[in-house]
């Protein structure tokens, strides 16, 4: 079993920048990738970006120069900087770990950008 908390979320003006954390516990060994998705109100889920157990990361295509992924393995703990936010970003933010036998989602974090 892995447990996920996220933290981080909150309420920023357009062109701000937050940082949310997602923090494992458990199985951390199991786990071959953590990804942040996001889902707006009325909206589908989508992947906002992944980094893999070997540190390869991809971003999804609205957030790509804005967001960075990153983690540290000492902390257990993946991280989502994001910046340059705009409106279109509020969305609750879920952490996903890939586990090798099934994926484990946190609870998310509300993230809300103001005009």
């Amino acid at each position: 079993q892995v447990q996920l908390v996220e933290s981080g979320g909150g309420l920023v003006q357009a062109g701000g920048s937050l940082r949310l954390s997602c923090a494992a516990s458990g199985s951390i060994a199991s786990i071959n990738a953590v990804a942040w998705y996001r889902q707006a109100l009325g909206k589908q889920r989508e992947l906002v970006a992944r980094i893999t157990s070997g540190g390869t990361t991809n971003y999804g295509d609205s957030v790509k120069g804005r967001f960075t992924i990153s983690r540290d393995n000492a902390k257990n703990t993946v991280y989502l900087q994001m910046s340059s936010l705009t409106p279109e970003d509020t969305a609750v933010y879920y952490c996903l770990a890939l586990g090798s036998i099934r994926p484990y989602w946190g609870q998310g974090t509300q993230v809300t950008v103001s005009s």
